[in-house]
């Protein structure tokens, strides 16, 4: 992953989130949504945001279809936003990497307790 790569992913990441948070008005949008993560390919024609929804499985699927049918929209914002020769098409991806750890923390803190540990 290039320098040009990594930069144009926070950029992505940062304008993806505000455009998601203040232009998207979709009542299928449930639950805590963040944009994790934005991976492009090198050409920077491609671009897949993983995002993680806090919430139930059912907000997820909501979300991420409420994130697929915006997907032209927001393209379009992103390529008013940002200065770049092609604005790349987004790919929206579940992120369950929050919910992972959180499962991971609270049996941590079962096995602490049975053992008698404070954590």
């Amino acid at each position: 992953m290039t320098r040009r790569n990594d930069q144009v992913n926070d950029l992505l990441r940062k304008e993806l989130s505000e455009l998601v948070r203040e232009d998207i008005n979709d009542p299928r949008l449930l639950g805590l949504i963040t944009i994790t993560r934005v991976d492009t390919s090198p050409d920077l024609k491609q671009a897949r945001a993983h995002v993680s929804v806090l919430g139930s499985p059912e907000d997820r699927a909501s979300t991420m279809e409420a994130l697929a049918s915006a997907r032209m929209y927001l393209r379009r914002e992103l390529g008013k936003r940002i200065n770049m020769r092609y604005t790349p098409n987004i790919r929206f991806v579940s992120d369950t990497s929050m919910e992972e750890a959180q499962a991971m923390t609270d049996k941590l803190r079962q096995t602490a307790a049975e053992r008698g540990d404070i954590l």
